[in-house]
């Protein structure tokens, strides 16, 4: 009897020391930190993913056909214009060539024949326009195989790399067929969309406007060292997105981008009276972001938001909350919907002068 009696003393001591620890464990984990959203006159960078294009980028395609007699120039080489790329066997066009230049010969032999007769009225004026005419055909006979004879020779008309060279020395060149295709990478384009609210508000806020110096993020999420110039604006907006492109100009002296890259500009947006939050105090769930919202009854309801722009520890955020709405700065993943805590409240000047932004 005594043993049993010891027995339940010894249970009723251990299940008091577990509800004491739990509820130890619940004040401790009921008491957080809150804060408020702040409204400042800052500046937040926007990402617009882009497609790199090069200043120029064209397409080297035969203009004679004939079959493919060298190759002078390698894939991924830089040429200078004027540079000797390929050359189509041109025997045929010689021949042509000095066939015209024959012909042509021969009408200049005729006409100086029908000058001298018709000076001695032998034949008439008529006879000796004919045979001028027949000189400048037979001119005009030469400078088109002339012609044809130069396009069997392809040259770089401005400097670039060559790119992919699909023939190979011996190869039946068809007229028009590609040879390959050359890129001026000095300079690139970055081409990218805004939406119409963020063109009309470019366009009609010139003091307030984002700056026409813009960066690019690379696929690697790396910072392209230099910086471009915004500088053109499409003519009209897609119907099917409703938005409008935006082109980039970037400098690009060690050809580090290449036609066809991808990449993110970031353009940097003023933003007056912007209601700025830190990034920890959010969740997201299905793409979608949240916050925790204390309210007078010390209760924690989640509350959906939209961002209007971000920096790298601050959201700027278009709506959903208020700049008096108490927010959950620390715990957010501890806490659910409707529960009641305890917290210290900490000024929002204090927990912005421990992150980073771009105040003004």
């Amino acid at each position: 009897m005594k043993r049993i009696i010891v027995f339940t003393g010894l249970i009723a001591l251990l299940s008091l020391a577990s509800c004491t620890t739990k509820k130890e464990e619940k004040e401790e984990a009921g008491t957080f930190t809150v804060t408020n959203p702040v409204q400042i006159d800052t500046s937040f960078t926007k990402q617009y993913v882009s497609q790199i294009r090069s200043v120029r980028n064209i397409e080297i395609r035969a203009q004679e056909k004939g079959y493919l007699q060298n190759i002078y120039v390698d894939e991924g080489q830089f040429v200078k214009a004027g540079q000797v790329l390929f050359r189509i066997m041109p025997k045929m066009y010689e021949a042509e060539l000095l066939k015209a230049q024959a012909e042509a010969k021969g009408a200049e032999i005729e006409l100086q024949n029908a000058k001298s007769l018709a000076d001695k009225n032998i034949v008439s004026k008529s006879e000796q326009a004919m045979a001028q005419a027949k000189l400048e055909q037979a001119k005009a006979e030469v400078a088109l195989a002339k012609l044809h004879l130069s396009f069997t020779e392809i040259r770089a008309p401005f400097d670039g790399t060559i790119d992919r060279i699909p023939k190979k020395l011996g190869s039946l060149i068809d007229e028009g067929e590609l040879l390959t295709s050359l890129s001026d990478n000095s300079q690139v384009y970055a081409y990218f969309n805004v939406s119409e609210p963020e063109y009309l508000e470019y366009q009609t806020n010139v003091k307030g406007r984002a700056d026409n110096k813009v960066g690019l993020l690379l696929a690697n999420n790396e910072n392209f060292k230099y910086k471009g110039n915004v500088e053109l604006v499409e003519s009209e907006f897609d119907n099917e997105t409703g938005n409008i492109a935006f082109r980039a100009k970037f400098p690009n002296p060690n050809k580090l981008l290449k036609n066809g890259e991808t990449g993110s500009v970031l353009m940097t947006v003023p933003e007056k009276n912007a209601l700025v939050i830190p990034q920890k105090t959010t969740y997201e769930i299905q793409d979608k972001i949240y916050v925790f919202v204390v309210d007078k009854n010390n209760v924690v309801k989640s509350k959906e938001i939209t961002i209007a722009g971000s920096m790298p520890d601050i959201y700027v955020v278009k709506s959903g909350i208020t700049k008096n709405d108490k927010i959950l700065l620390e715990g957010v993943q501890k806490v659910n919907d409707d529960d009641k805590i305890e917290y210290t409240y900490q000024k929002p000047e204090e927990v912005l002068s421990h992150l980073k932004l771009k105040a003004e």
